[in-house]
């Protein structure tokens, strides 16, 4: 009997004060979702890096409130005792405070996920102070940021520089001070995101941004090697190669379907004798 209590932003807080890493991983569907939470994560983010994964696009950007929204239903019908956040995908967060809300609201009630995330430092901390106000779990998300990487200029380590690494803390404790309740830190130098995890009071969750985070965050198809096109990346260690035994295995059952043998008799249905007199013997 699994006597786990779900997971919240309080136990999560505790969890920094404690020392005690935090486990997250992306998941985009249900059965991702329920394998998740039974390997006993502890959050489950659903990425609108699922644009790239499962959608084949070739960044987030054309990704939808309405595919955020169906993909989270999924993972919410799947996993109910981590702390599950949605991304708010590009331009749903950045206009007037209402629309914002509004979409957010979407999201929550819609996708009945615990939290949502925004990409973003100081320039979007009044929309992250404008949901934490409404009772929005909200975590923030800086560093290399997707939705931005044509400004940014190509997916970057950032902090290599002391104007960088400045700007970081700043947006840091900016997301800190408008009420989020965690922030990731993607492809950050691992001094920076050691400086900054010491330097506020809410868990950081790296993602290419070294062990000095309070916890990580991994792509689900990443670590399992699930999919045709998956590129080796520096900060990413594959625990399983579910690519390789799917593949082998779908080219098994054509190669059995060519030759004939598959289906077998195990795997027949049979008539019974009536039946059979009747298709064979003819009508009475």
């Amino acid at each position: 009997m699994d006597n786990r209590k779900p997971v919240t932003t309080s136990k999560m807080r505790k969890m920094k004060q404690d020392g005690t890493p935090i486990a997250f991983l992306t998941a985009y569907d249900y059965p991702s979702a329920q394998l998740a939470e039974e390997a006993g994560v502890d959050g489950i983010l659903i990425g609108d890096s699922l644009g790239n994964v499962v959608l084949g696009y070739d960044s987030t950007i054309p990704v939808s409130l309405d595919d955020m929204i169906h993909h989270t239903k999924a993972v919410t019908r799947g996993a109910k005792l981590p702390f599950v956040v949605t991304d708010m995908p590009f331009l749903t967060y950045h206009g007037s405070v209402d629309e914002t809300l509004r979409n957010v609201g979407r999201v929550m009630r819609e996708g009945l996920c615990k939290g949502v995330k925004m990409e973003g430092g100081a320039e979007i901390a009044h929309s992250v102070q404008a949901c934490t106000s409404a009772g929005v779990p909200v975590m923030g998300h800086i560093g290399l940021t997707p939705q931005s990487v044509h400004q940014i200029g190509g997916y970057k380590v950032q902090g290599k520089g002391a104007k960088q690494a400045q700007k970081l803390l700043e947006d840091a404790r900016a997301l800190e001070q408008a009420g989020a309740f965690a922030i990731v830190l993607e492809l950050v130098t691992e001094e920076v995101a050691r400086l900054i995890t010491s330097q506020i009071s809410i868990p950081t969750i790296g993602i290419g941004a070294s062990a000095g985070c309070d916890g990580q965050i991994l792509v689900f198809h990443d670590i399992l090697q699930y999919g045709s096109e998956i590129r080796p990346k520096k900060f990413v260690k594959p625990y399983a190669d579910i690519g390789g035994v799917i593949r082998k295995g779908i080219g098994q059952y054509v190669e059995e379907v060519k030759n004939r043998s598959f289906p077998r008799e195990e795997h027949v249905f049979k008539g019974d004798l009536e039946a059979m007199t009747y298709l064979y013997g003819g009508k009475e």
